[in-house]
């Protein structure tokens, strides 16, 4: 079979989701959380919209696990500066105990992706992919 970069681009990101789901399994993480845990390592107490554009997530369906992972405990949303317009997350000692895992876990995968490859291969690749990124954000 002669795949299409736009095949294995979703093939590619629908297996690594699957495989990431799995090995979290213990932690009750859901699609998007992961993702979300991640961005709060390097932004913690960032606003709704901020995360929503750095995730590649539409506001309502980051609204939607948002507040799943507060119910688990895992962020915590608060009002800065009185500004009852804008809440501000923040990754609570649960979540950035999840969050190692999530950071474990992606280290792990990405060395299972790339198996088998070179190291030039491998920056070949990640430059090219970082291209695309760019070329697409356009």
């Amino acid at each position: 079979m002669d795949y299409s970069f736009h095949y294995l681009s979703m093939a590619n990101h629908a297996m690594f989701q699957k495989k990431l789901i799995l090995s979290l399994k213990e932690t009750g993480l859901t699609l998007g959380q992961p993702k979300v845990l991640d961005y709060l390592q390097y932004h913690d107490g960032a606003n709704q919209k901020d995360m929503a554009a750095g995730c590649h997530i539409e506001a309502p369906s980051l609204t939607s696990i948002l507040n799943r992972m507060e119910e688990k405990g895992l962020i915590e949303r608060r009002m800065l500066n009185g500004n009852r317009r804008s809440l501000h997350v923040f990754i609570t000692e649960k979540g950035k105990k999840h969050q190692r895992m999530v950071a474990q876990a992606f280290c792990s995968l990405e060395e299972k992706a790339f198996d088998g490859i070179s190291e030039a291969e491998r920056t070949s690749f990640m430059a090219t992919f970082e291209k695309i990124y760019g070329n697409l954000m356009k």
